[in-house]
């Protein structure tokens, strides 16, 4: 196997999950800065999320996640259970601001948890430290922040695909081929 090839599963590695989060504001800052709010105000109809809802959700999770749960499994004390985390938030809080000063915030909050994460220096051992998830129960800090990584690269598809969807009329028989459009390939 040569160090290119495909691997389906990645051990956890806490360098790749830092070098990965960093690169989301950037990746969402460059998707969205400078378009029209039809754009980043699009949704995928009643219910679903725009472009700006997603990074005002971010900029949640920043505040009210991924940290302050770590600070929880880290602390180890008595109770050791998570603050059930309020997935629509973004809603109040983004409430008057404009996508520029969100996408500022998100970069600037991501880069403080980042710096912090960096300083904590996690030990195998330490990142096999359990906390208590709502729903799940016993989670692991490993997991925990193996799924803010993934959580980033399911919003970043998530906006990619509300955007496609702008022109899913206007690409007229391509559609059969565009999997983010619901065809092919």
């Amino acid at each position: 196997m040569t160090p290119y090839s495909l691997r389906h599963h990645m051990d956890f590695r806490i360098d790749e999950a830092i070098a990965m989060l960093a690169r989301t504001p950037h990746t969402l800052r460059t998707m969205l800065s400078g378009l029209p709010v039809a754009w980043t105000s699009a949704t995928e109809g009643p219910d679903t999320w725009s472009p700006y809802d997603v990074v005002g959700h971010l900029i949640h999770g920043e505040r009210a996640d991924w940290i302050p749960r770590a600070q929880i499994v880290l602390a180890q004390g008595d109770d050791k259970r998570f603050t059930p985390y309020d997935r629509f938030a973004q809603f109040r809080e983004s409430e008057g601001k404009s996508l520029g000063e969100l996408l500022d915030e998100f970069e600037r909050l991501r880069g403080d948890n980042l710096a912090l994460l960096s300083e904590w220096q996690l030990s195998d051992m330490q990142l096999g430290l359990e906390g208590v998830h709502p729903a799940f129960g016993a989670v692991s800090l490993r997991q925990l922040l193996a799924t803010w990584v993934a959580h980033d690269l399911g919003h970043i598809v998530q906006v990619a695909r509300v955007m496609a969807k702008q022109y899913g009329d206007a690409v007229g028989p391509w559609k059969a081929y565009l999997s983010v459009l619901g065809g092919g390939v």
